[in-house]
């Protein structure tokens, strides 16, 4: 959630309009600084809000709870009964979140997950999780059983002197422990036995290793970088003009698939997705799986065995490296407040880490510097005249240099002027309420620099929560003003294609997921536009701008906001682009308000007449066939409740697909087909979803004709909607490609596989994990013997 919780923006709503005339007047027109100002007088005399802030952030629980732990490990331990090793891998990462670093019990989650690792065949970071049982003082009754699953890791591994190794230590700890009698030991030392077998025939019949294939690669990208806008390609300039502020434009032309830029972010948050939120006094813990509990809170990498942080139970890295410099940056002082940054939002959580990597000297710097110059970061066109070079835009060093750097962030426009007086007042309460923590926790020196990592460990605590704010974390609240004020028009979301379900099956089927916020002040240089002419990507904390049409030298390089035009009408469009403080004036605004043709997204989305499945048309609440000679009428509102009965029935059959009762799916999905066709569009966009369900349950059962059969219908719906280039068709081409592979269907897989990497490398580039997947498929498809090819 970008903004803080519901019931904190209901309070100060409640605030706002209590608050007398005059004062809101003040607020209203206050500079940053003089809203902040006002922003904690408020906040001393209304005590009534904090303690209401307070209660909200119990509802959210951050620190490490032991109970918690326990009961994650025994439904952890459920799962792993039932062999589903993957949820409980998740859940015995949630235990180890929870349990207090060096407890014998965090040892026994460690040894736990390995044995999940073990079973779905990650048997690297099996023995990671095993070292850090052993490093945790795991339990030494324990201890054979997880020498043994190291033993058989190294040898599954090929390491089989390192496995022999293993074995020796067993065995002497064995023979140290004395005569083992239990069942469950003598379990252990006849699973012993065979490994020792097992290990011997495999050194007797090991042969030399055999020289491995090189991994195919993609053609490599030419790359020259610019030298005044870091991370740009050589191809761009960076212009201004009164009407399109900064921008990028071509200086030469651009052909699709062109790197433009490469920017890793200035700062990014992970947004925690939904979660159980929890009432007052509940002692239940969520066991669903969220962004926080798939992908690491500094790197942005999916997770797959996490460390957990030290100090509380949300944070979780990929590795001791990123927990350690996640603890460094900036997580020694977020760590307390976990709580208070989820109840107020990511924007909030932005805003705090963008001034914590910055470092308060230099924000320091620039609020000042922005107290006496305050109209010039308004308004760039004080500063950039005509004719004026790069050294006079906003955000360029003293050499001329636009950089992915604070500066530049900091001169990102915050519009104060153009946000709502009530949407102003919520921030600022939030950023001082976010400060005064800061002091109370005893945590304000470790913001301004002043303390090291290891006075910072253990915050302070203090007896002057409610005092007043010091000038320095006055200035702090007035970067974070600042910085939540410029993200409603420069955050961007970083998405990833998350694959649905357990993801183990032959064909993946994914779907894009919003996982962080972030500012890329690079990037941010890009205008709008409703047809854009690139495509951005991500991986990790990296943005990746291609081109994605050509782009000759003199044009101006674009991006897309939010809604494309293949997606939603012009006025839909312009009502959402309202966030962004301008009215979009692009060619396909233009063209759609200009001609007055109905939208074609409007027609192919539209509702069709239930008699002569004619285009229902209308703007009032009573919709009327465009047949003339049928003249039925429907309520739409009618129409809009079986639209959303038609797509909870979906999620039904998707249930039961999860449940593993395909044949159920296929006849309920068959159902909402025919439902379907009575009254919507057969080019309507959920038409092609429920052709691409029916394909995936068709690939779970191996019927690969019939899913193939059904992903081309919905492949031509979505190409219909999204053009032959868009990466919604490329994505769905790869999974054709999956199918045909998987049913041998050698021929057409083959020019399915090329259609694919034409559209994704576009998107995505050479190197892409999509694209090495496609040409791994045609490698061992061109492999087969040539009269196979020629029958298929």
């Amino acid at each position: 959630m970008a903004l803080p919780v519901a019931e904190w923006r209901g309070r100060t709503a409640r605030l706002w309009a209590a608050l007398d005339p005059a004062m809101r007047e003040r607020l209203a027109t206050a500079s940053l600084q003089d809203a902040v100002q006002l922003g904690c007088e408020l906040l001393r005399t209304e005590e009534e809000e904090e303690v209401a802030l307070a209660r909200l952030c119990r509802r959210t629980r951050t620190d490490k709870e032991p109970a918690a732990a326990s009961w994650y490990r025994e439904q952890g331990n459920r799962e792993f009964g039932r062999h589903q090793y993957q949820e409980a891998l998740r859940l015995y990462s949630k235990a180890a979140s929870h349990e207090p670093p060096g407890s014998p019990e965090v040892s026994v989650c460690f040894a736990n997950r390995s044995a999940a690792l073990f079973h779905l065949g990650h048997f690297e970071v099996c023995l990671e999780d095993i070292a850090r049982a052993e490093s945790h003082d795991y339990p030494a009754r324990l201890l054979p059983k997880v020498l043994l699953r190291k033993a058989e890791c190294l040898l599954c591994l090929g390491r089989l002197q390192d496995a022999q190794d293993a074995l020796g230590v067993l065995e002497s700890k064995i023979a140290v422990d004395g005569l083992m009698t239990s069942p469950a030991h003598q379990t252990l030392l006849k699973k012993l036995s065979q490994l020792k077998v097992k290990l011997h025939e495999t050194e007797k019949c090991a042969e030399p290793a055999r020289e491995a294939r090189g991994d195919i690669l993609g053609k490599s990208e030419i790359w020259e970088e610019n030298g005044s806008i870091s991370g740009a390609s050589s191809s761009l300039s960076l212009n201004y003009n009164a009407e399109r502020g900064r921008h990028l434009v071509a200086s030469q032309d651009i052909v699709p698939g062109q790197s433009l830029l490469k920017e890793e972010a200035f700062v990014s948050v992970l947004c925690p997705g939904e979660s159980l939120c929890l009432q007052d006094g509940e002692t239940a813990w969520d066991t669903r799986a969220t962004n926080a509990d798939l992908y690491c809170h500094r790197c942005l990498r999916q997770l797959l065995a996490s460390v957990p942080c030290q100090g509380c139970s949300y944070a979780k890295y990929c590795s001791q490296v990123c927990a350690n410099m996640a603890w460094e940056q900036y997580h020694r002082t977020e760590c307390s407040l976990g709580a208070l940054l989820l109840t107020l939002g990511v924007f909030c959580h932005v805003a705090l880490r963008t001034v914590l990597l910055a470092g308060f000297a230099e924000v320091g710097r620039l609020v000042e510097s922005s107290h006496s110059g305050d109209k010039d970061l308004q308004n760039p066109e004080a500063r950039c005249k005509p004719g004026a070079g790069t050294r006079a835009i906003p955000g360029c060093n003293k050499n001329g240099q636009y950089q992915s750097s604070y500066q530049a962030l900091f001169h990102l426009l915050p519009h104060t002027e153009q946000h709502s007086p009530e949407h102003k007042f919520l921030c600022v309460l939030s950023v001082v309420a976010v400060c005064k923590q800061l002091q109370a926790a005893g945590l304000e020196a470790a913001v301004l620099n002043q303390e090291s990592l290891q006075q910072c460990s253990k915050p302070k605590t203090s007896e002057r929560a409610s005092a007043e704010l010091s000038p320095e974390l006055r200035t702090v609240a007035e970067a974070m003003l600042r910085h939540v004020l410029q993200l409603q028009c420069n955050a961007q979301a970083i998405t990833v294609m998350q694959e649905l379900g357990p993801g183990d099956g032959a064909v993946v089927n994914k779907k894009p997921v919003r996982l962080a916020t972030a500012f890329f002040p690079v990037l941010s240089l890009l205008n709008h536009s409703c047809c854009p002419n690139t495509s951005v990507s991500f991986s990790g904390t990296a943005a990746t701008v291609r081109a994605s049409q050509p782009i000759p030298s003199g044009q101006e390089v674009l991006h897309c906001y939010g809604p494309h035009q293949c997606r939603m009408r012009v006025a839909e469009r312009q009502q959402l682009l309202s966030q962004y403080f301008f009215e979009c004036r692009c060619r396909a605004c233009l063209e759609e308000l200009e001609s007055g043709v109905k939208s074609v997204v409007s027609m192919r989305n539209s509702f069709c007449c239930p008699r002569c499945r004619a285009q229902m048309q209308g703007e009032e609440d009573v919709l009327c066939c465009s047949n003339e000679a049928c003249a039925t009428s429907a309520s739409r509102e009618n129409l809009s409740c079986r639209f959303g009965d038609l797509q909870q029935q979906i999620k039904e059959a998707l249930d039961l697909l999860r449940d593993g009762k395909a044949d159920q799916a296929i006849k309920m999905l068959l159902k909402c087909q025919r439902d379907a066709g009575n009254f919507l569009s057969p080019e309507h966009l959920l038409m092609g979803e429920m052709e691409d369900h029916l394909a995936q349950v068709y690939a779970t059962l191996g019927k690969w004709q019939e899913a193939a059969r059904h992903l081309k219908k919905s492949i031509e719906i979505v190409e219909m909607h999204h053009g032959p280039s868009s990466v919604e068709l490329g994505h769905e081409l790869f999974k054709l490609a999956q199918i045909l592979f998987n049913g041998f269907a050698v021929s057409e897989a083959l020019s399915t596989i090329q259609r694919a990497e034409g559209i994704l490398s576009v998107h995505f580039g050479p190197q892409s994990a999509q694209i090495q997947e496609l040409q791994e498929m045609k490698a061992c498809l061109s492999e087969l013997p040539r009269n196979i090819l020629q029958r298929t």
